[in-house]
């Protein structure tokens, strides 16, 4: 299983990404500051850094370039609010391998994850499957009962979230979180409308609503 270091000093970002990456099968250790995330990062222990530049202590920019320095290739994905040209520049230029501006959709940061993690030869799974549902988390491919279906990003990430807990109850704030990002408000209609969207692409029965509780993917 891939393990993956979290430098972040914010703490609902925080609590979101280590949810959200515990969610989908990684192991997850998570450190606030610039010193904490260049010990962590100069051992072995870890498949991929998420890296924020605004950290204390150390600027995440600092952290990359002593990284690096090292001679460690530890992969790097960068968070950060920062979206001038010449930061973007700077994290690229000093041995990033990727980065991404808050706020960010989770769907992105999981595929951004995924690719980075391919290319170390990470374990993660290239197939999901759960009940009659199929996904191809390479191609993006979908079948049900054999029949391939076509979803949109979201669709496709509110499913996806729905098939790696099969079986379990999920509140519509959980299913929020997990495909739509830690920035959308959580009074929002969104998960009805493409629970809904989504049954009927993929029958009325795969999905599961549980009145006051959620919903889940029947695996029967």
């Amino acid at each position: 299983m891939a393990r993956i270091l979290i430098a972040e000093d914010d703490p609902r970002i925080a609590s979101f990404l280590v949810k959200g990456l515990a969610a989908n099968g990684w192991q997850t250790v998570h450190v606030t500051d610039g010193e904490q995330a260049e010990q962590y990062g100069a051992t072995d222990d870890f498949n991929l850094l998420i890296l924020d530049i605004g950290l204390p202590v150390r600027s995440g920019l600092e952290v990359l370039r002593a990284l690096r320095t090292r001679g460690r290739r530890l992969p790097v994905l960068i968070l950060t609010g920062r979206a001038r040209a010449h930061d973007v520049v700077d994290c690229l230029d000093a041995g990033a391998d990727d980065y991404m501006t808050k706020p960010f959709r989770f769907e992105e940061l999981l595929a951004r994850v995924r690719a980075r993690l391919r290319d170390v030869g990470s374990d993660e799974p290239r197939v999901l499957a759960a009940g009659p549902v199929r996904l191809d988390l390479w191609t993006r491919q979908v079948t049900v009962h054999g029949r391939d279906v076509t979803l949109t990003g979201r669709e496709y990430a509110l499913l996806e979230t729905l098939v790696r807990h099969a079986g379990r109850v999920l509140s519509r704030e959980q299913l929020l979180s997990h495909a739509w990002g830690y920035d959308f408000d959580p009074s929002t209609n969104l998960v009805n409308v493409y629970v809904s969207t989504l049954r009927k692409k993929l029958g009325e029965d795969v999905i599961e609503t549980l009145r006051g509780f959620g919903y889940r993917l029947r695996t029967t």
